[in-house]
């Protein structure tokens, strides 16, 4: 007999395994790299509390917005894959949030219940190391913060598709917060109930926005249903998992908080849906370098008032994102202006464009200046 040795594919197996063993090897010692940088950087974020508190000043800030966009846009600078850089962005948020969490303990109030967008929204700005709290209004996530029981609360403020949230902005008008940070979510809906089909379902049950923002691909399928608006998405997943002959609207996180089947995915009839979400707090903002700052302007109603208003921002070379108007209560056809102008209060075209502003209309406020949204 003679002596055939390892086969031409026993030697090809072989070869497998040793590459792919040496390139766990490698994984094993870059995991061990990134754990030891980890414990050097949340030892660095230690340090800088144990200066701050030494430092005995009231109402010291640890949480610094401004400074985590600055290393966020570095960082996807320096990104050269193949990680995308939204994923780079969520690594490091939450890197940021575990080493903040050292510091001290932040708490955000949002719009609840949970599985809504608007808790997405806070896990995808603050991380994972915040603790927050699901209330039922827009008005009760204000008052939280108002009351300091929460240091920031997240509230939405518009959907690409279904336009603005007109009870937040009506909240800026009595209240002092300042917005400290904008959020863009990417807004999937999804079809869901407790059957792994839509057989015998009666009634559909989703916020009035998710409605709107689905409403053509609903007539296409289920023209025959019957739609029912409720106060969030979570609560419309919360009521689809008691009836057998309900189905929900919402996002994956409901379908996991109510242990619903999603038997339609992404249902939303624009690609590009997406939702803007504000972060209010009570402190200013510093610049980061790539800023919007937020306006509340009343002004008389009367001939070429909204002109006048635009006029010094076109002088002074700023740019305005959006404006919106909502009635003045109390008044009769007196109205509110919300302006999105690019930039930050402190600089020195938006210092002159608000003196003049001031000048013009009745009511002038500055709602915040804070970094944009880093996607």
């Amino acid at each position: 007999m003679s002596d055939q040795g390892d086969t031409p594919s026993a030697n090809a197996g072989k070869t497998v395994i040793e590459k792919l063993g040496g390139i766990r090897d490698r994984i094993d010692a870059i995991d061990n790299k990134i754990l030891s940088l980890l414990s050097d950087r949340a030892a660095c974020a230690e340090e800088v509390g144990e200066i701050k508190r030494g430092a005995g000043e009231e109402n010291i800030k640890f949480y610094r917005p401004e400074r985590e966009a600055q290393i966020l846009r570095r960082l996807k600078g320096l990104n050269k894959g193949p990680l995308a850089d939204e994923r780079i962005t969520a690594i490091f948020r939450e890197v940021i949030s575990s080493c903040l969490a050292l510091e001290q303990q932040i708490n955000v109030a949002y719009l609840g219940p949970k599985g809504t967008f608007t808790e997405t929204a806070v896990h995808k700005h603050f991380g994972q190391g915040v603790g927050s709290s699901p209330f039922n209004q827009i008005t009760d996530v204000f008052r939280e913060v108002e009351a300091g029981t929460a240091d920031y609360g997240v509230v939405p403020i518009e959907n690409s598709t279904g336009g603005i949230v007109s009870h937040t902005l009506d909240r800026f008008v009595s209240s002092s917060l300042k917005i400290c940070g904008e959020i863009h979510l990417m807004i999937h809906q999804n079809l869901m109930c407790k059957n792994q089909d839509m057989s015998g379902v009666t009634r559909i049950y989703s916020h009035e926005q998710s409605l709107m923002q689905c409403r053509d691909w609903l007539a296409r399928h289920y023209p025959d249903v019957v739609k029912v608006p409720v106060a969030s998405n979570a609560e419309a997943a919360r009521l689809a998992s008691e009836d057998p002959h309900s189905a929900a609207i919402g996002g994956e996180n409901a379908a996991k908080q109510y242990a619903l089947n999603i038997v339609s995915p992404h249902i939303q009839d624009s690609a590009n849906n997406m939702t803007r979400f504000l972060v209010i707090g009570k402190e200013e903002i510093p610049a980061s370098g790539n800023d919007r700052t937020s306006l509340l302007i009343s002004t008389k109603n009367r001939a070429g008032a909204l002109y006048k208003l635009l006029e010094p921002l076109e002088r002074h070379h700023l740019d305005m994102t959006n404006i919106e108007s909502r009635p003045a209560p109390d008044t009769h056809w007196g109205y509110f202006f919300f302006m999105d102008i690019d930039g930050h209060v402190s600089d020195a075209d938006m210092q002159l464009a608000l003196a003049e502003l001031e000048g013009e209309a009745e009511l002038v406020r500055v709602l915040g200046s804070y970094a944009k949204a880093i996607l």
